[in-house]
């Protein structure tokens, strides 16, 4: 019998906590894992979508078909130590993937995958899925992959099923550095790599709650010595530094979980007049420290082509964004503006303290990958560092 006729035995299951099994065929590590399912709009940048940390425990459907057909390599990552191996846990792609056709390509995505340690699953109709989604929310979810084809289906739900999810889950001490270090690494130039940053002119001291690298590397291309530390420093650690700006990065989870911890410490450096800049977790989070409140989304932001208008210039830009939770613009406090807005759906995408030099946004301005609309909110912190360091001289 020709192979065409043949019937091709499944080798990777999404199993779904409410039962829902999709079949499909296996890439990427061999085993299991579980997570929470969420789609992706990128048509890009799926190595630096899959190793951004505020990614943990999510398998991430791509709805761009055509995953993998560029290769992989080791400059489009974006986890600070990327043996820990923090970020998506799964993928899901439409098509199977091809042989890497690309100048940058260092190997293939399979390889990749595997050596990641991410469970992937392809030739999944990514758009009924992402459908299903939007229709039901984020689903709690297994994936496995077995060459073999041999699942213990019903043992496969109960464990998505029991998972308790997200909510009430802090990921931060995961997926951030552990230590204290500095950062030198500078913006990628083309066909030269990544550059060593300018010589420094600020000291900025990044609360690591998951950062991504790129984040750091346009700090440093501003001038900035970058010193990371952990997210359960305190505001005393911090301010050892004698940083020129304070910045709350990025990462995975739910913030009121890593607000256990975090919101006192944010809270007491809003007082102390040196400029601070949060992204997404790190906007969450310093939103929680000035008395707002954060809730789970329906289906959450994902993506490199998100809509979001400026307040403070009236502008709209294309931003990529990556979250489940959102800020309540409804629950922000008297002295603190909302400056971001979705034209998606609404919701906040950043906010100011109108007494002091504090911002935050819930995008993400650094891209990597998405369009570079937001860059100007770093030269806003600089400028805003510049003005303090000019009042402290008068």
């Amino acid at each position: 019998m020709s192979d065409a006729w043949t019937q091709r035995k499944p080798t990777a299951l999404l199993v779904l906590a409410d039962g829902t099994v999709i079949e499909g065929d296996g890439i990427g590590a061999i085993g299991e894992a579980l997570g929470e399912v969420c789609f992706n709009t990128s048509l890009t940048g799926y190595q630096e979508i899959l190793t951004d940390p505020s990614y943990a425990k999510q398998i991430v459907t791509f709805t761009f078909p055509h995953i993998g057909n560029v290769g992989a390599n080791d400059e489009d990552i974006e986890d600070l130590v990327p043996d820990n191996n923090v970020g998506a846990v799964g993928a899901i792609f439409r098509a199977e993937v091809s042989a890497p056709s690309n100048y940058r390509s260092a190997g293939g995505l399979d390889a990749w995958l595997k050596k990641r340690g991410v469970v992937a699953l392809s030739g999944v109709d990514t758009r009924a899925l992402t459908a299903l989604i939007r229709e039901k929310g984020m689903p709690n979810a297994v994936i496995a992959h077995n060459p073999d084809g041999v699942f213990d289906i019903e043992a496969l739900r109960a464990k998505a099923a029991a998972w308790s999810g997200l909510e009430g889950l802090d990921l931060a001490k995961d997926a951030a550095s552990e230590r204290t270090e500095v950062w030198t690494e500078g913006p990628w130039v083309w066909n030269a790599g990544y550059g060593s940053g300018q010589e420094p002119a600020y000291t900025i001291v990044a609360i690591d709650y998951g950062a991504k690298r790129n984040i750091l590397r346009l700090m440093s291309g501003h001038g900035a010595r970058v010193v990371i530390v952990p997210p359960t420093a305190s505001a005393a650690d911090v301010l050892k530094h004698e940083p020129d700006g304070i910045f709350l990065s990025n990462g995975p989870g739910d913030p009121a979980a890593t607000g256990e911890y975090a919101v006192a410490v944010i809270r007491e450096l809003s007082k102390t007049g040196i400029p601070m800049f949060g992204i997404c977790l790190g906007h969450q989070l310093l939103a929680l420290a000035l008395g707002g409140r954060t809730e789970k989304m329906h289906q959450g932001h994902h993506g490199a082509n998100h809509p979001v208008k400026d307040f403070t210039t009236g502008k709209v830009e294309i931003v990529s964004m990556n979250h489940g939770f959102a800020v309540a613009a409804d629950s922000l406090p008297a002295g603190v503006e909302e400056t971001h807005v979705s034209l998606f759906d609404g919701t906040n995408c950043g906010l100011r303290m109108k007494d002091a030099p504090v911002f935050s946004v819930q995008h993400h301005p650094e891209a990597s990958p998405g369009p570079q609309d937001s860059h100007y909110l770093f030269a806003r912190f600089f400028e805003m560092i510049d003005g303090h360091r000019a009042k402290k001289a008068a």
